[in-house]
């Protein structure tokens, strides 16, 4: 896919290992995993260390929010000329890459690659220049709860470090499901901190499971096709190509993510970077992410080292283009805050595929000792390098037109509360307001059969707008539109889209009737009805004779003539959020 000539490459690689043969680093300042490259540090170590580098460098160590585990969150924020400020580092005209690790504890590569970074970007001269024009936020590990849950045996297809942390945190939540609906005080924490920083790119370090192949990094980036166009042209024709290059050159050649039905062989798809995900999180913020995705059969040295240089080729990258970044960041950002309609789902395009060189494995079957039946494995004797089918381009189905404002009861003060953690302004009305405005019935939608991260989320959710008169009180909550947080607004106050508030459960209530009939008491009124509306009466004899099991069902006629009347509930399954156009 990005191919770069070999002579280049040996001659980075040269240069690349000639500089760091160059760099001496002091004793006290040898990161754990570096005197162990099969040990990753606990969470009390990590922060000892960042501590230890703020008593002698220009590195600011603080905690910021709590976690779930009683333990709070750290912001490390590595500035050149010791500014911390984000207002003034932002007017200063430089970029801010925030880094998140351990996520996943399990996967904690990221965790002993940042140590080693921070402390290479304050003592050694051959990277200090890197923070020119960038100023670096790590989170050095923000499942804490995961994290302290140490063991040796929970990720049973991966090779090292010899301990790790848990995938779940203290509430055995996957916080990497959950950035919207914050059911953690961790992504609660980390929803305040990232939107502090509203940084240009995103880099969240994980470890991969699934096929064998020869490569120790593969990437997620941002879907393309989510971005505004320049950023995605960008991202697809200049940074990715650039950061596959520097990666070669630093001997860590990376492919994307393999993400395989079966094995690469039959070709790997792009990864749909849901909002609930990070990296579709901070797609929401117009920021450029990327995940980083180790391989898990990779000795830990291999995951750290590789980890290390794709951050390293990240800031590599931003020194050489700040300017542009910063103003295509900057006009996303305008674009998408003027944009009359916005997309909130998005589907893959199995017509549109790439060819992408691979390096794998083949895949062979043969006779399982356990079983008797044919079971795959990969023969790290044929190593193959040739062209897969790889599908990475998705288009969106469903567009909405942006109203002029969202309008919704003060009840629902935990939806304010999350759009206010992501830089989204809420405002309260002054009085009450009565008028008619566009509001939306829930139609229809699936919901699955077991919890998924605490929730039974609701998907392929069809609706009908309508408008009608309705109320809204003093204190309720308004949401204009055209602010930089519009993606935001939408992408979770649309029912509709797939990780919406309303996907999320928060409004169930909503979902249930809470007023009913007796037949035998409202046989009488039905009739009255019927004899004071001849229209209701010609859809009710109509439907008798269209369809045969209502004609035989006199509990379905009455609740036909119900639903019709006056007496039917209005907020049944009414989504209490109006728009204003």
């Amino acid at each position: 896919m990005y191919l770069i000539k070999p002579c280049f490459c040996i001659l980075i690689l040269l240069t690349n290992i000639l500089t760091l043969m160059s760099q001496t680093v002091p004793d006290h300042l040898i990161t754990a995993y570096e005197n162990n490259n099969n040990y990753t540090v606990d969470y009390h170590e990590a922060i000892a260390y960042y501590n230890m580098l703020s008593e002698e460098a220009n590195i600011s160590v603080s905690e910021y929010g709590m976690t779930d585990s009683g333990f709070p969150l750290h912001e490390i924020i590595i500035s050149q000329d010791a500014d911390f400020n984000p207002v003034t580092i932002k007017e200063s005209g430089k970029v801010i890459l925030f880094v998140n690790n351990a996520i996943h504890p399990g996967e904690p590569c990221g965790v002993d690659a940042s140590m080693k970074l921070a402390r290479d970007l304050l003592f050694t001269e051959e990277k200090k220049s890197l923070l020119d024009h960038c100023v670096v936020v790590i989170i050095p590990i923000y499942n804490i709860g995961g994290a302290i849950n140490r063991g040796s045996h929970s990720r049973a297809n991966q090779q090292g470090p010899e301990a790790y942390g848990f995938r779940g945190n203290a509430k055995n939540l996957d916080l990497n499901r959950d950035f919207i609906k914050c059911d953690s005080k961790n992504a609660q924490s980390f929803n305040q901190l990232y939107n502090k920083w509203n940084p240009d790119v995103f880099v969240d370090n994980h470890t991969s499971n699934g096929a064998d192949y020869q490569y120790s990094m593969t990437l997620i980036a941002t879907q393309k096709d989510k971005l505004a166009k320049p950023l995605s042209h960008f991202l697809t024709d200049r940074m990715l190509p650039d950061l596959y290059e520097k990666m070669e050159g630093y001997g860590w050649e990376m492919t994307p993510y393999v993400y395989a039905n079966k094995t690469p062989d039959d070709g790997i798809a792009g990864f749909l970077d849901l909002p609930r995900y990070s990296s579709g999180y901070a797609a929401m913020h117009n920021a450029l992410s990327f995940m980083p995705e180790t391989h898990m059969l990779k000795p830990y040295k291999n995951r750290v080292e590789s980890t290390y240089f794709f951050m390293l080729s990240m800031l590599e990258h931003i020194d050489t283009n700040f300017e542009e970044l910063l103003a295509l960041r900057s006009a996303t950002v305008s674009s998408v805050s003027n944009a009359l309609e916005l997309p909130i789902t998005w589907e893959m395009d199995m017509e549109k595929v790439d060819k992408l060189m691979f390096k794998g494995y083949e895949a062979r079957y043969k006779p399982s000792a356990i079983t008797g039946k044919d079971r795959l494995y990969y023969d790290q004797s044929a190593p193959y390098e040739k062209n897969i089918p790889f599908y990475n381009t998705f288009r969106s189905v469903l567009t909405k037109k942006k109203p002029t404002a969202y309008i919704f009861p003060q009840a629902y003060v935990d939806i304010a509360e999350r759009l206010e953690w992501n830089g989204v302004k809420v405002e309260r009305l002054d009085e009450d307001r009565t008028e008619v405005y566009d509001m939306t019935y829930i139609e229809d939608m699936e919901t699955r059969d077991a919890p998924y991260e605490g929730h039974y989320l609701h998907s392929k959710v069809e609706t009908k707008e309508v408008q009608q008169t309705w109320k809204y009180y003093k204190g309720d909550y308004i949401v204009y539109t055209g602010q930089e947080k519009d993606r935001y607004i939408i992408e979770t106050l649309e029912p509709e889209a797939p990780d919406s508030y309303f996907a999320w459960n928060f409004f169930d209530g909503i979902m249930m009737q809470k007023e009913h009939f007796s037949a035998y008491v409202f046989e009488d009124l039905a009739e009255e009805i019927l004899s004071q509306n001849a229209a209701l009466k010609t859809m009710l004899d109509n439907k008798k004779l269209s369809d045969k099991e209502f004609a035989e069902d006199p509990q379905a006629q009455l609740n036909f003539i119900y639903k019709n009347s006056d007496h039917y509930e209005k907020t049944y399954r009414l989504y209490p959020v109006a728009k204003i156009n």
